[in-house]
């Protein structure tokens, strides 16, 4: 059976452990447990040497992506946060291909075009997800972005959160019809209400995943998809292979079935 890209979100460890015994601690065991990509956390850094991890992560044959909390737009401003170039500088350290941020308070004057000749000269890629702000968790300012990006022929893709959109009350599937092609990284959660309210990241059920392979099919075949979910357990190598190897197969089916 064919599998897809997967990717670990270093998160899904839980921040005490990650930053208690650092990120790069967790390259080997993602490479044994057969995943593709390691997703590097900007706000669980605590001692790690880019150059050191880097190399490690090639060793390991895992490509590498930086996810950083920064918001591309500052409130009230047209350029993009001063902080992109040395964010995407950071990322390119630790050998990083791919730069994840939050899109921030996106308006008609921002200055796509000049973000988008800066991003050409860079050899990171620039991703920007959909999280659960009222600015960038809502489909119709990611929707006003993407089209201006179309537009500019920015090299700008979209890492689509499916849980996220829970926290702005926004479908989901809405959000695949209208954002997925836009999509080249896919990051999956399930999410359920606390007693208190509070929502929450949670493993997926079988009606998430059946639902996530729909959100799929308005996606490019064979993207990586993530798992950005608690991952908690005493053998992790052992727990991590086996969300790789369940969404690794994860729209297997459903495009079979498309061409038969």
């Amino acid at each position: 059976m064919t599998t897809f890209p997967v990717s670990i979100s270093l998160s899904s460890y839980g921040a005490d452990l990650v930053r208690e015994r650092g990120q790069a601690d967790f390259i080997e065991l993602l490479a044994k447990a057969g995943a593709t990509r390691i997703e590097l956390r900007e706000e669980l850094l605590t001692v790690e040497d880019p150059a050191s991890f880097s190399l490690a992560t090639q060793e390991h044959g895992l490509e590498c992506l930086f996810s950083s909390p920064m918001e591309l737009w500052e409130a009230g401003q047209s350029r993009p946060n001063p902080q992109l170039i040395p964010t995407l500088q950071r990322a390119q350290a630790f050998g990083a291909q791919w730069l994840k941020v939050s899109l921030g308070y996106f308006t008609e004057h921002c200055d796509l075009a000049q973000l988008a000749a800066c991003l050409n000269q860079q050899p990171v890629h620039l991703l920007v997800e959909n999280d659960q702000t009222s600015q960038g968790g809502r489909i119709e300012p990611m929707l006003r972005f993407f089209d201006t990006v179309e537009q500019v022929q920015a090299p700008i893709s979209m890492t689509f959160d499916i849980g996220n959109w829970h926290w702005q009350d926004q479908s989901a599937s809405t959000a695949a019809r209208l954002l997925g092609h836009h999509v080249t990284y896919l990051h999956c959660k399930g999410v359920v209400r606390r007693p208190d309210g509070k929502l929450i990241a949670t493993p997926p059920t079988a009606t998430d995943l059946q639902a996530w392979g729909q959100l799929m099919t308005h996606m490019p075949h064979g993207l990586t998809r993530a798992v950005e979910y608690p991952l908690q357990g005493n053998d992790l190598t052992w727990l991590t292979r086996q969300h790789v190897q369940v969404l690794g197969r994860l729209n297997h089916t459903q495009r079979e079935l498309s061409h038969v």
